[in-house]
């Protein structure tokens, strides 16, 4: 569990620092982030120390004009033909917290998103990262 804990924090703090990263190649002082957001400077200083709500980090992200890059943090998920032909039309509203597994197997240390491969054809965080810097070079370019 500390495991998980470190690399959460860890990966929190990386992204507090490509906010501010951003902030600072846009030329924006944490207060001008703040007026545009909504929030309290304390709030874009939190943030970009990997410590925020989410609420917060959407207005941030709104106002440093990155709101359209969560669609590729976070696709949206659709439902599977499977799972809605078993609930008969419904939408699932909670998971059921059983696991499906044929064997016993033993629990393995988390991997980052970093490091996992994309098994199931989702982006990595490592392939989300080299998307955007393929993307922020060919602006650099133009």
């Amino acid at each position: 569990m500390d495991s998980r804990k470190n690399a959460s924090t860890a990966i929190a703090e990386q992204f507090g620092e490509r906010l501010k990263r951003t902030r600072l190649n846009r030329d924006m002082t944490q207060s001008e982030v703040a007026e545009r957001a909504g929030v309290s400077r304390l709030a874009v200083l939190n943030a970009e120390k990997g410590d925020v709500r989410l609420k917060v980090l959407v207005a941030i992200l709104s106002a440093l004009d990155l709101a359209g890059q969560l669609d590729l943090f976070l696709p949206s998920q659709d439902v599977s033909p499977m799972q809605l032909a078993r609930l008969k039309g419904r939408m699932r509203q909670r998971a059921s917290g059983q696991r499906k597994t044929g064997t016993a197997e033993p629990a393995q240390a988390p991997r980052s998103p970093a490091s996992r491969e994309s098994e199931t054809g989702k982006k990595t965080w490592a392939e989300w990262e080299s998307r955007r810097n393929a993307a922020s070079d060919h602006r650099s370019q133009i």
